[in-house]
């Protein structure tokens, strides 16, 4: 008997619940808040040895509210940064990826 017919067998028998459809998943939202203004995203590598960071700067949200912004957007594009002081530092040289998905954020970015 191999574990087809197992399964099967178990399903007959009413000892295996059905399967739930599984949930929606929403998408990924920046936090709704007071953003009015344009953000720059900038490409730099001075005082990083070398290593190319990309930074994202012209938020007028609260520092809390700019840490949730990051981290879905260091999340999204699979990479390390921080934030910090009301810039968003993403390790690598990913401006327009990152462009692009805080535009389908509902931010406004230069």
């Amino acid at each position: 008997m191999d574990w087809k017919e197992s399964l099967a067998k178990l399903q007959a028998g009413g000892s295996l619940p059905e399967g739930e459809d599984p949930a929606p998943v929403a998408e990924e939202t920046a936090p709704e808040s007071g953003q009015k203004g344009t953000l720059r995203v900038v490409v730099d590598r001075k005082g990083r040895k070398g290593k190319t960071a990309t930074i994202i700067e012209g938020f007028e949200l609260p520092d809390e509210e700019v840490a949730e912004v990051g981290a879905l957007l260091k999340k999204r594009l699979g990479t390390g940064g921080s934030s910090r002081g009301g810039e968003i530092l993403i390790q690598g040289d990913c401006a327009a990826k990152a462009a692009e998905a805080l535009r389908a954020m509902g931010f406004k970015v230069k």
